[in-house]
């Protein structure tokens, strides 16, 4: 008598999952210096929204400027829709009231509005690294008042290796 086929052990947390799709979107981003991606998943762990960050449809990634530095309208920042954004403007059907998002980098100010305004409840991030800005500051005073929770996404393996090959 052969022993029962048990079920694999070493699969993907939701965290993991959701984090990993969140990563993944950020390699559509075509910003030389900043690849942001984010997932929405709702309360039946379903992905009902993901994006990344870069320029709105129809602007070519060739003719604005993707610097960081120099006059308001020589650089990235006046033209560059957040991931964030991107996600829950994808997502614009669905009733986000309820969700959690999943990002590389903790949300800015004017992104946190948009997610304590689109009804998400919680925010799951990998990086906090701007944590001093005025900018994540205000963020996070947003969210303490809204009563949006977030917490830091912790790696339980240090990497997840994708191959194109099923052979």
């Amino acid at each position: 008598m052969t022993e029962p086929i048990k079920k694999r052990l070493n699969y993907l947390s939701w965290d993991e999952y959701f984090m990993a799709v969140a990563l993944l979107s950020a390699e559509r981003s075509k910003d030389p210096n900043t690849q942001v991606g984010a997932c929405i998943a709702n309360r039946q762990n379903k992905i009902v929204g993901v994006g990344y960050n870069g320029f709105p449809i129809g602007c070519s990634d060739d003719e604005l400027p993707w610097d960081r530095q120099g006059p308001f309208l020589t650089t990235k920042y006046p033209y560059v829709c957040h991931a964030e954004l991107n996600a829950v403007l994808n997502a614009i059907s669905t009733d986000l009231s309820g969700c959690r998002i999943y990002v590389g980098l903790f949300p800015c100010n004017e992104c946190t509005k948009v997610i304590i305004q689109s009804g998400i409840k919680e925010i799951v991030y990998l990086s906090d690294k701007y944590r001093d800005s005025d900018q994540v500051k205000a963020a996070k005073r947003m969210l303490d008042l809204a009563g949006v929770s977030y917490r830091r996404f912790i790696p339980q393996r240090p990497e997840i290796t994708l191959s194109f090959s099923l052979d």
